[in-house]
């Protein structure tokens, strides 16, 4: 009679093998920051979610901080394509002018939808660290390359060209705009407005671009 020997099965691999850990542990941190703002971003629950042992996150990220930053920068490329989808919608017809107002209201528009549908991605995109970059982080940057500061700033140039901002008030007019718009969306994601209905804010945010256009 003849024996067959059989070779025991391997062993389960206590290694990530199910891709790029770096973009699993990414995901994770970008999932608990859409649950809970940047507080939430927490490397061991992260490494939790993925899948992974403790330790192998440190071969990607240094620390929290670390994966935070990787998370933040994810969030503001996410608001660039909020921007984006309401740019697609600027009809290709019309004055230079009027698409150029319609340009500055489609980066704002985005902006408070974004914080009204990501309130978890816009505090951990704009709650913290965020800075105005004279060489831009390309992981901010959304479908188009493009991050919101350069959004916003691209369609106040095209107002310039159009001949509807006077060059003399072109520098900082970004700033101004920007602080407007986030102040909205603070006020009606934290502040004294959370909980009003969602038509009233949409009519209260389509006048408050309204100001912004009249006010650069």
């Amino acid at each position: 009679m003849n024996v067959t020997t059989r070779n025991p099965p391997p062993a389960a691999r206590s290694t990530y093998r199910h891709g790029d850990l770096r973009r699993a542990l990414l995901d994770a941190g970008i999932e608990l920051a859409r649950q809970g703002g940047p507080d939430a971003v927490v490397l061991r629950e992260a490494t939790r979610r993925a899948g992974v042992a403790p330790n192998a996150a440190y071969r990607h990220f240094a620390n929290r901080d670390d994966l935070l930053g990787a998370v933040r920068a994810a969030a503001v490329a996410a608001a660039a394509r909020f921007m984006e989808m309401e740019l697609a919608r600027v009809p290709a017809t019309g004055t230079a002018t009027a698409q150029a107002h319609a340009k500055v209201r489609a980066v704002g528009a985005g902006y408070l939808r974004f914080a009204h549908a990501e309130t978890g991605l816009f505090r951990t995109a704009f709650g913290g660290r965020f800075t105005v970059q004279h060489d831009p982080d390309p992981a901010m940057g959304g479908t188009t390359g493009l991050n919101p500061f350069q959004h916003l700033g691209a369609a106040l140039d095209d107002l310039v060209a159009a001949g509807a901002l006077p060059p003399a008030r072109r520098p900082g007019a970004e700033y101004l705009a920007w602080s407007t718009v986030h102040g909205m969306a603070l006020l009606a994601i934290d502040g004294p407005l959370r909980g009003t209905p969602q038509q009233l804010l949409d009519m209260v945010g389509q006048r408050l671009l309204d100001m912004v256009e009249r006010g650069l």
